[in-house]
């Protein structure tokens, strides 16, 4: 926990953000408290990722892109595709800062690019959002290499952490229905798990907050 809390973290400023959909909350990274936990789902994708560098990488629910420029840092062609229609907004915004992506409006369950295209695909809270969680898992498989790295961040399905969000932001678990509990044992039908964070380390699944899965096609 102590080394997910001090790993260097580059985000789009404050000021740079927008946001683009009813549960994109860009602004929340900035909070004293509840910024701390935000951030902690890129650190854990940091620690997934480890040192290595992709020639191609695709985030998938890129939002406000707001952690688009820790990740450009970390391939030489970055993507986004998102299902809000804000993509060339986002991407002014980015170049402005310095960051080149190319960003698509479009559904992980129907992915506009070649089979075995990338690298890398890195996804933060937003597979728990699809309706059509094994469409979305086959879909990103076939884009993948046979040698890619899936870097998937999840928040956890329960009591404390529903209650936890109720507090900071004022949300409802509602909005996830059961695909929070659905979507763990979905990916591993199509993956292998190379590698599993879970904040906190210890103690069982009642307390989890956040797991973080490095996969690779099966």
């Amino acid at each position: 926990m102590i080394d997910l809390v001090s790993r260097p973290l580059e985000l789009l400023p404050r000021s740079a953000l927008m946001p683009t959909s009813e549960v994109d909350h860009p602004d929340w990274n900035y909070r004293p408290l509840l910024g701390l936990v935000q951030r902690l789902r890129f650190r854990i994708i940091l620690k997934l990722l480890a040192d290595n560098h992709f020639g191609s990488m695709l985030e998938i629910g890129y939002g406000s892109g707001v952690f688009m420029p820790e990740l450009a840092k970390r391939c030489d062609n970055l993507y986004g595709i998102d299902p809000h229609p804000k993509h060339r907004e986002v991407a002014e915004s980015l170049a402005r800062n310095g960051i080149d992506a190319e960003l698509t409006q479009a559904t992980v369950e129907s992915l506009p690019y070649e089979s075995d295209f990338f690298d890398c695909v890195v996804t933060v809270s937003t597979l728990e959002y699809v309706p059509r969680i094994d469409d979305a898992c086959q879909e990103l498989r076939r884009v993948l290499k046979p040698t890619g790295i899936l870097a998937v961040v999840t928040p956890g399905a329960t009591p404390i952490w529903d209650m936890a969000l109720r507090l900071t932001t004022g949300e409802s678990p509602t909005q996830y229905s059961d695909r929070r509990q659905n979507l763990q044992p979905a990916l591993r039908r199509e993956f292998t798990v190379t590698r599993e964070v879970r904040v906190p380390a210890f103690g069982t699944t009642k307390l989890r907050l956040y797991t973080g899965l490095s996969l690779q096609p099966r």
